[in-house]
């Protein structure tokens, strides 16, 4: 059993490209982000659907935990092919509520704090969102991925990306997309009628049924060489690698502790200042870069003990 320690976010973006937040929970934290196609006059129905989500994804994901206590497989709940089984069910679920929510549905009889949207749908249906969350618990990490984000963890010195981007040039994602009447057109880039380069995401009613809301779940082991998460949009993705990303962000985590000394669990609650600071370099290092696309980051510092001493 490891330790559920404290994680941090930063978000820069740029004046004109994809508008993009990170999505704060309590015990899942993601990033969601949407492309605009460089439009400025998009940015503010874009950010409607990606602040929804980060206020209202973690609660949802609470309110199908909640009703999935009847489900017979949660019976077997320590078996480890059916935990990941309730998991894909749940964020399944989850994913899908929210995009309902988006789209101005309320299930019937649904115990949810959801704004009251039965009246009009929240953004426009030119508008959405992608999103991936992680939810850390002392033996596992959850990973559920709807879009082009991206969580990768880095496990000793390997990056293991936990989520593959729904990109709609990827085989199996081309393939049910053109099995469902829909084209992927090369316009700057493979994009589903040659508009959106993804081919998943939370909202995006105009291009429905090809763009789902339906996540991918990975559910692995913690394991102890575990170093940290780290979870950002595509505006990190496209200008560092997995490897240069987790790497940077250990090494800002390990120079914050050599000056500090503090561990994880004298860090106290909120947001934990070692991996503020990792969070902030790779944001800044992306704009340094050249990044024209927003750049949301988060970063968790999986390690309950770190080898410097406190200074005296």
């Amino acid at each position: 059993m490891y330790p559920i320690v404290k994680c941090s976010s930063t978000r820069h973006p740029p004046s004109l490209s994809p508008s993009k937040t990170k999505l704060r929970v309590e015990e899942a934290q993601g990033a969601t982000e949407k492309e605009s196609g460089g439009n400025i006059s998009n940015f503010g129905f874009l950010m409607l659907v990606a602040n929804y989500c980060q206020e209202r994804i973690h609660l949802a994901l609470a309110e199908e935990l909640k009703f999935c206590k009847d489900d017979p497989i949660c019976c077997d709940i320590n078996v480890r092919d059916v935990r990941q089984l309730l998991w894909e069910r749940v964020f399944k679920s989850c994913f899908l509520k929210v995009d309902d929510e988006v789209g101005g549905k309320v299930r019937s009889g649904d115990d949810t704090s959801a704004p009251k949207c039965t009246s009009g749908t929240i953004t426009p249906e030119t508008a959405g969102s992608t999103a991936v969350v992680a939810v850390i618990s002392s033996s596992h990490i959850v990973v559920a991925n709807c879009g082009d984000s991206r969580a990768v963890l880095y496990r000793g010195k390997e990056a293991m990306a936990l989520s593959i981007d729904h990109k709609p040039n990827r085989k199996d994602e081309y393939t049910r997309i053109e099995a469902s009447g829909g084209k992927v057109i090369q316009w700057n880039g493979h994009r589903v009628f040659g508009v959106l380069a993804m081919s998943r995401a939370i909202g995006d009613r105009y291009l429905k049924p090809w763009i789902i809301p339906e996540p991918e779940v990975m559910f692995i082991p913690r394991a102890r060489e575990d170093e940290c998460l780290v979870l950002a949009s595509d505006g990190l993705w496209d200008v560092m690698t997995n490897e240069e990303a987790c790497e940077a962000a250990r090494k800002k985590i390990l120079i914050w502790h050599k000056k500090n000394g503090a561990t994880p669990s004298q860090r106290g609650t909120g947001s934990d200042p070692a991996a503020q600071a990792a969070a902030d370099y790779l944001s800044m290092f992306a704009l340094q870069r050249g990044s024209r696309d927003n750049i949301s980051v988060i970063v968790v510092d999986l390690k309950a003990q770190r080898k410097f001493k406190t200074k005296s």
